[in-house]
């Protein structure tokens, strides 16, 4: 029905939380803190350092430590087709890494360790929303707050002369409205990435991303002018097909395990079964 005309509908600002800092749970989300500061540090070296269309590919084993890491961790079982899904993955991960021009060593290797962070942020996500009774708004600012404090001495000991040489800049209008906007979709993304996690799971948040990559990465030979190989190319369709034969099977296990009856209601079928 509809609400009462006395009644006034609550502000969109509404949803969001009073923001306290308490150092109980601060620490206790400190471990994803850290994760997320290596995850940008590795992205952002793996894009300075590899072709922006081979920058989805080197990042392509998210997917595959997301599996593995999920069993570790979260204890979610691997079945064989799970497995193949992922070799075709890491065929596609060595084709594109074999078909590119401009192959970087340490840019690769930055994208491998980003698709271990990236990983590794949605599962221990997924682990310590319960600290702040499953508000992604509470999460993102504890894991803001930490993660800048955590850059403050990286961009000091790595970035410390390019500052001071660059007081003009740090002080210019421009910047800063760059800066700006640039917070808003990092925050934004941020925020979305939570939801999605929070609203499935960890691997069908790595899914879509790793789909979204393979169309990126094709983009990029449009507007950044990178020149395609058949190898590189095939590599990043094998990917992504890859990726969604993975999609389809994780799909029909979970419509399988949604359908079978829970233990307990299969022992007494079976029991009323052998009494008849």
């Amino acid at each position: 029905g509809q609400a009462p005309r006395g009644e006034q509908k609550p502000s969109f600002f509404a949803q969001f939380p009073k923001a306290e800092y308490l150092l109980g749970h601060a620490k206790q989300i400190f471990p994803l803190s850290l994760i997320f500061v290596g995850m940008i540090t590795f992205n952002n070296l793996c894009l300075k350092w590899v072709e922006v269309s081979f920058y989805n590919v080197a990042r392509s084993l998210t997917i595959v430590f997301n599996v593995f890491l999920s069993r570790v961790f979260l204890g979610i079982p691997t079945s064989f087709k799970t497995m193949l899904c992922l070799v075709v993955v890491i065929v596609g991960f060595l084709m594109g890494s074999k078909g590119e021009i401009n192959f970087s060593v340490l840019g690769t290797m930055a994208g491998v360790m980003s698709s271990l962070f990236v990983s590794l942020n949605s599962i221990f996500t997924k682990m310590v929303l319960p600290v702040v009774d499953d508000n992604h708004w509470k999460l993102t600012f504890y894991n803001n707050v930490n993660a800048s404090l955590l850059f403050i001495p990286l961009m000091l000991y790595f970035e410390g002369d390019v500052l001071i040489g660059s007081t003009e800049q740090l002080t210019s209008t421009a910047f800063w409205m760059a800066m700006f906007v640039a917070g808003f979709f990092g925050f934004s993304i941020g925020i979305v990435t939570v939801l999605q996690i929070k609203a499935t799971s960890p691997l069908t948040h790595n899914i879509s991303g790793t789909a979204k990559a393979a169309l990126q990465s094709l983009m990029a030979f449009y507007i950044w002018g990178n020149q395609p190989t058949v190898m590189g190319v095939l590599g990043i369709f094998t990917v992504l097909g890859g990726s969604l034969l993975y999609t389809f099977v994780k799909m029909n296990e979970n419509a399988q395990a949604a359908q079978a009856p829970p233990p307990q209601m299969e022992h007494r079928q079976q029991e009323m079964a052998s009494k008849v």
